[in-house]
């Protein structure tokens, strides 16, 4: 059954790698030969869709090092994957704003000057990439790994104009046994099947190596991850 995976990679940060040892991860090792073929040995993964966006240095908590780490992440997963992974690309919005201190009942007067920082474009990005695969036939079986609301249409639409051509998966990128977000479970009232978890343990075995060759320098888990 033909596969594409489809990541959000600022819900897969944020439920699974932020303040861990594991962000140099092989997404193909983790999704593919460790969650879907231990499922499905049959399946036949064509692709991964990884949705992220650049991170501005000036508000990262690494500054500069944050940016190079993460490009340098992007480069290991294009060299190790250069036929199944595909990065596609949103970007953030930093922006100032005003919002209300949290009193009770709100306030609208009673207000703080903020920065507000918007990752743009990814959730569009996943719904509009795996509506035209499906109605391209690219794909028989199509997997999220996401736990955002704002993909419910996606499915919703998926499962209404393609039903029975393809089957849905979700996973949700939170760690086992964390006291983290729940799981979404309107993603799953639209899928066929749903993992509500990924383990530790499979995202210590699913690490790209430290030095990957390039024909020019190689590249580096960076020292701070």
């Amino acid at each position: 059954m033909k596969t594409i995976i489809y990541i959000d990679g600022y819900n897969l940060f944020y439920g699974c790698l932020k303040h861990s040892p594991f962000k140099w991860l092989d997404l193909y090792q983790l999704f593919v030969e460790r969650i879907l073929h231990a499922q499905n040995p049959a399946l036949e993964v064509i692709q991964i869709k990884f949705f992220t966006a650049d991170i501005k240095a000036k508000i990262a908590s690494n500054g500069q090092l944050a940016t190079q780490a993460q490009q340098a992440y992007h480069r290991a997963l294009e060299q190790c994957y250069p036929e199944q992974i595909e990065i596609i690309k949103g970007f953030y919005s930093l922006e100032k704003a005003k919002l209300p201190i949290y009193i009770s009942p709100p306030d609208k007067s009673q207000g703080v000057d903020v920065w507000k920082l918007e990752e743009k474009e990814t959730d569009v990005n996943i719904a509009l990439t795996a509506y035209r695969d499906v109605s391209k036939e690219h794909a028989e079986h199509i997997v999220f790994v996401s736990n955002d609301t704002d993909i419910f249409p996606a499915l919703e639409a998926i499962r209404e104009d393609f039903d029975g051509a393809v089957k849905i998966g979700v996973i949700i990128p939170i760690r086992q046994h964390e006291n983290s977000r729940p799981p979404n479970a309107k993603l799953s009232n639209y899928a066929d099947w749903t993992r509500k978890y990924i383990t530790e343990a499979e995202l210590a075995a699913s690490q790209l190596p430290e030095i990957i060759p390039t024909k020019k320098k190689p590249i580096r888990k960076p020292e701070y991850w």
